[in-house]
């Protein structure tokens, strides 16, 4: 799956509204996300999505691939979650707590009605949360979420780092697919010990071309003369939306009011 997020965020139709007021609102929706209820959860997953979806214009297709691949780390952990053992002679403890189960000789191996719920409920907040980091990434181009992060007194090693991090990301997936391509064309994973020659081969020239691609980058930046802060210039453009704003902060207290009814 290949995403231009950098193209997204640059073309996106909220790419007019400062970067300083969309990243205190997601920043703001995220904090209610981490402490709040399930119900609020869903509620901020919902709005974010429209935000992103509708407001910015964002294809739905391309933002549903992404929530996708947050959905296969959260798969990743249900069967630690939800699956249990306990031994057959102890089976009257987890009476009330087993959904359904079977029994492999001294053992009984159960679903967990608790373990249930608690999954259910990292997805409602590992979705929300996803949803505001989302926001941030399609919107906002990440050059100038570290120039906020600049003016707000980040330290100027950790952005350039950051942005070094960043670019180095695409590179290796570029690289990689690029490998992968030339692998398959000549049969490389046609049996399991041949894939598995192939994909050792693949790491290790991944290695290598990273190696010699942050070699270059280094001798370009010292030939431009870098000294030791990475600048980036662009046009302030940049329009304040009052009717954003307040839509922003409205739906901000109805959250914020609701968790705190469901708290009472």
């Amino acid at each position: 799956m290949r995403i231009l997020i950098d193209t997204l965020a640059y073309t996106n139709h909220l790419r007019w509204l400062p970067p300083e007021q969309k990243l205190l609102f997601a920043t703001v929706v995220l904090t209610i996300a981490a402490f709040a209820h399930p119900l609020v959860q869903v509620l901020i997953a919902v709005w974010m999505s429209i935000w992103t979806v509708i407001y910015a214009g964002i294809a739905a297709k391309t933002y549903m691939k992404l929530l996708y691949v947050a959905a296969l780390f959260w798969l990743t952990s249900l069967p630690a979650l939800v699956l249990n053992a306990i031994d057959i002679s102890q089976i009257h403890l987890v009476s009330t707590d087993s959904l359904t189960g079977l029994t492999f000789g001294s053992y009984y191996l159960y679903i967990s009605r608790n373990g249930l719920d608690q999954a259910l409920a990292i997805l409602a907040r590992a979705i929300a949360s996803v949803s505001c980091l989302y926001f941030i990434m399609l919107t906002i181009p990440f050059t100038e979420v570290l120039q906020v992060l600049r003016r707000i007194g980040f330290p100027v090693l950790l952005t350039d780092l950051l942005l070094l991090m960043y670019r180095f990301i695409f590179v290796l997936l570029n690289t990689s697919a690029e490998l992968w391509t030339a692998q398959q064309s000549r049969g490389g994973y046609r049996t399991f010990s041949i894939g598995m020659k192939s994909l050792a081969l693949l790491i290790g020239q991944l290695l290598k071309r990273t190696l010699e691609n942050y070699r270059q980058v280094s001798l370009s930046l010292a030939a431009r003369g870098f000294n030791g802060e990475l600048r980036f210039w662009h046009p302030y453009r940049y329009k304040q939306s009052k009717r954003y704003a307040i839509e922003a902060v409205f739906g901000c207290v109805v959250l914020v009011g609701l968790e705190w009814s469901l708290s009472a």
